[in-house]
């Protein structure tokens, strides 16, 4: 059996990676640019995001892990005769990719006989937990690490990520929008609808008010997979919105007549940084025994 490894990105709580026995490589984040802090490891995500919406004045940034960070969690294994199969957030949104693989390429030399596989996700947050998450039913149905790498990268195919913002602010934080942008957006109280195209954030629609976006979410959501619902595997996402997404949650299962087994998921420090208090998000993908 190989190791599963992915980034944090997925949003795994402790007590998932633990359960599901996958090592978790945590970004960094800092409100100083000299000080960072490991996500989950230094600073809890709600411990972030509290002080992110309490504190306007702060401009966090965020970090990637570097090459190092995935050779010590790569080394135990390798040791131990196990292959790796790294899993990172889009490439497009952040340097994790080139992390892994240059990680990967470095402890090649020292074991010849070990298989490392990096996928790119192309996606994020609670597109790359969903993700995470088939890979984990097929290594625990003793699918082998080539086929599992395989069928990775068509569930990776199928799957999307819709997210609304209560407010166009951390992404002029953060150079996404312009000041102007974000002023007139404020004005009106429009909210953007924002979707992954080919791992990249694109603006799908922006509507006026936070009852109309998570009305126009659902509605696509479940027009789109009113046909679906035993192939497609479903996670909603939030930032300090807990019982808001557990309504959008509930709402979802009626209309589409399922039960979403997938648990309300925190979103993290990388994604939150530009979202920003507030958000919410959906992702869906297709089940791997339906594209095996």
């Amino acid at each position: 059996m190989f190791q599963l490894i992915s980034d944090g990105g997925c949003d795994f709580t402790k007590e998932e990676a633990q359960k599901y026995n996958v090592d978790i490589i945590p970004f960094y984040v800092s409100f100083d640019q000299e000080a960072f802090m490991k996500e989950g490891v230094d600073i809890s995500k709600d411990e972030y995001f509290k002080r992110l919406a309490t504190e306007k004045n702060l401009f966090p940034t965020t970090s990637q892990p570097n090459p190092q960070d995935y050779m010590d969690i790569y080394k135990p294994h390798l040791d131990a005769g196990k292959d790796i199969l790294s899993l990172t957030i889009s490439s497009k949104l952040s340097g994790t990719y080139s992390s892994a693989t240059m990680a990967a390429d470095m402890m090649k030399e020292d074991y010849p006989d070990r298989t490392i596989v990096v996928i790119d996700s192309l996606t994020c947050a609670v597109g790359e937990g969903l993700v995470l998450r088939e890979i984990i039913k097929m290594r625990d149905n003793g699918y082998s690490l080539e086929k599992t790498a395989e069928l990775a990268q068509e569930i990776i195919k199928t799957t999307r990520v819709y997210f609304s913002l209560d407010t166009l602010e951390y992404l002029k934080k953060g150079g996404r929008v312009g000041p102007t942008t974000a002023l007139v957006g404020g004005l009106l109280g429009l909210r953007p609808v924002l979707h992954l195209v080919d791992g990249a954030v694109e603006q799908l629609d922006s509507v006026p008010g936070r009852k109309r976006v998570l009305q126009l979410m659902h509605e696509g959501i479940v027009e789109t997979l009113q046909d679906e619902t035993e192939n497609i595997e479903i996670c909603i996402g939030h930032i300090l919105r807990e019982e808001e997404a557990a309504e959008f949650k509930k709402n979802i299962e009626v209309a589409l007549n399922i039960k979403i087994d997938t648990p309300l998921t925190e979103i993290g420090v990388t994604i939150g940084t530009h979202a920003g208090p507030g958000a919410l998000a959906i992702a869906y993908c297709k089940k791997y025994d339906k594209l095996d």
